[in-house]
């Protein structure tokens, strides 16, 4: 059954003036807006689009591309608000409603929100919730210490930044862990770093063991060969110097140069590290 909140490649069945109706089955006949239409569309063409229901109640189609369909959870924007509820900016030029019963605070204009998309049953329409921790569940994991996970980020907490992993469970990157700057919404790659008896789950960014060490080297091979073949950094750097000129802990950093030393790749000096044979 076609619904709002989700894309479909749909068959074209007439042009007009103002668009193009695609055949939309049992929905019927679904209004695709001139400004949507490529150039080249003709009848019997097959199109992919977004389907979403205007001021009207009615099916429309889109090819833009919104921030988030039915049952994605996403970190969006407060763009305004009424007595109602919220309006988020979606990505397409219709908002996307969250209802002030769904809401789970007083919320602002500019505000940034984590929200599941999903559809009304009652009325059909796509809305937003902010009530979705039941969908985000850490009794059964699918996940295992270690594994490379996809990451979103929705709050900052005492200890560090609550992630959302691989959109099914809740996990935490401690402050210690984070060596570049996170906000509400960033989505980012990272890696199991230990689950607890209580299945709370603590993550790392990046990625783990030595590929995330091979990655860091080829970082210091490139700055050293952009400087000449000379860095002045070395292991009693202090912490700050190091990851405002690598971008990486003083610990990645001394695991780095210490298997590039034994490669045989540079040398230490009293002031810093050369690259051999430059």
């Amino acid at each position: 059954m076609i619904q709002a909140g989700s894309y479909y490649t749909l068959r074209v069945v007439k042009m007009v003036d103002f668009g193009a109706y695609l055949d939309g089955k049992e929905a019927g006949e679904i209004l695709l807006p001139k400004r949507y239409v490529p150039k080249e569309l003709r009848v019997d063409d097959e199109l992919e689009v977004f389907l979403y229901h205007d001021g009207e109640s009615r099916l429309i189609a889109t090819t833009d591309k919104p921030k988030g369909i039915v049952g994605d959870v996403m970190v969006l924007e407060v763009k305004d608000i009424t007595q109602q509820g919220a309006f988020l900016e979606w990505g397409i030029m219709k908002d996307l409603f969250l209802p002030l019963s769904q809401q789970v605070s007083v919320r602002y204009k500019g505000m940034k929100i984590p929200v599941l998309i999903y559809l009304d049953e009652m009325t059909g329409r796509v809305a937003a919730t902010e009530k979705f921790q039941h969908k985000l569940k850490n009794n059964e994991l699918t996940v295992k210490e270690h594994d490379a996970v996809n990451l979103m980020v929705t709050r900052k907490t005492e200890l560090g930044y609550e992630v959302i992993i691989n959109s099914a469970h809740i996990g935490l990157i401690h402050f210690s862990d984070v060596f570049q700057e996170l906000k509400i919404g960033d989505r980012l790659k990272g890696f199991i770093k230990r689950i607890f008896l209580e299945n709370k789950i603590d993550v790392m960014p990046g990625e783990r063991g030595y590929k995330r060490i091979e990655s860091e080297t080829e970082k210091i091979m490139r700055l050293l060969q952009e400087n000449n073949g000379y860095l002045p950094y070395h292991d009693k750097s202090s912490p700050d110097e190091i990851y405002d000129f690598f971008g990486m802990s003083k610990k990645t950093f001394k695991m780095s140069i210490g298997g590039l030393y034994k490669e045989g790749k540079i040398q230490f000096t009293q002031t810093g590290i050369q690259l051999i044979a430059y």
